[in-house]
């Protein structure tokens, strides 16, 4: 059987389908009561052991009875249940499991219009405390602007272009570091306008910014291992309208981790270099 063969059988079993709110409350209360009460023989289960024999039979019933209120409820709100299992795998993928997107969204370009594939970027902190300025170099020639925290306080933002080579390194796609790095694809006038050009900056340097407001409120990701699912989601949805759409939440997640994780390094050590190796997705700190 089949979900929305399941679904329209259960619907024959509907005993308020008339008032749309009672036959509402119904379910959606249904849902909660049985999930409490397959909490509660599982709860039976821990505390007697052996003792507790039928727990396989009580927890395929009370799984049977969830599956009929949710169907319920779907069909009230005109959702195939077909539909509403094949949203939520698409959703876990996403959260927990890679992508199969291209490996490099510029393969296809000439070699002057690729992000590198493996680079070393050095982070050089100068100044007194309350005008420190971070300057970036590849190769010797200057990278970017310097950047100050822009900030009454000290709080390290001045070394935030760690993030977008993280995003450059794990996403394969960091607008910032194309223009930074002077590899815009300009050979594609349309790419170059919609992929490196100064809207998807301005959409990047915000989820930046989001992530740091995010990452400050939670002693900036230190000993974390997996991020709010509402905040991958905004990014996500942010992202929408550009080819680094196909990556997966799962991906940024990992993006934003190690960046704060290198960043935390770059503070503490007053600067630094940054290799980022994109083959690989591989971001690593050594001190100056």
């Amino acid at each position: 059987m089949d979900f929305n063969e399941y679904q329209l059988e259960a619907a024959t079993t509907d005993q308020h389908p008339e008032n749309r709110e009672h036959a509402l409350m119904i379910p959606i209360l249904g849902l909660a009561g049985e999930a409490g009460t397959l909490a509660s023989e599982y709860k039976k289960f821990l505390r007697d052991g052996p003792a507790h024999k039928l727990i396989n039979e009580q927890v395929c019933e009370e799984l049977g009875d969830i599956l009929w209120y949710i169907s319920n409820v779907a069909s009230k709100f005109g959702l195939k249940l077909d539909d509403v299992a094949q949203y939520n795998l698409k959703k876990v993928r996403d959260r927990f499991l890679g992508t199969e997107g291209p490996t490099f969204f510029d393969a296809c370009f000439p070699e002057t219009e690729q992000l590198p594939r493996e680079f070393e970027i050095c982070f050089s902190e100068k100044g007194e405390q309350g005008n420190l300025r971070v300057a970036m170099t590849w190769n010797g020639q200057t990278v970017g602007n310097p950047l100050t925290d822009a900030a009454y306080d000290d709080d390290g933002y001045r070394y935030h272009d760690v993030f977008h080579l993280s995003y450059a390194t794990y996403l394969a796609w960091s607008p910032v570091t194309r223009r930074n790095l002077k590899r815009k694809r300009r050979s594609d006038k349309r790419v170059d306008e919609v992929e490196d050009g100064g809207r998807a900056w301005v959409f990047e340097e915000a989820i930046a910014a989001l992530c740091y407001d995010h990452a400050r409120k939670h002693n900036f990701y230190v000993g974390i291992d997996s991020l709010d699912f509402d905040l991958l989601k905004t990014i996500k949805s942010l992202t929408s309208g550009l080819e680094v759409r196909v990556r997966s939440a799962r991906e940024w997640e990992s993006a934003i981790l190690a960046g704060y994780r290198v960043w935390q390094k770059l503070c503490e050590h007053r600067g630094g270099y940054v290799k980022c190796d994109l083959s690989q997705r591989l971001l690593q700190f050594r001190e100056a």
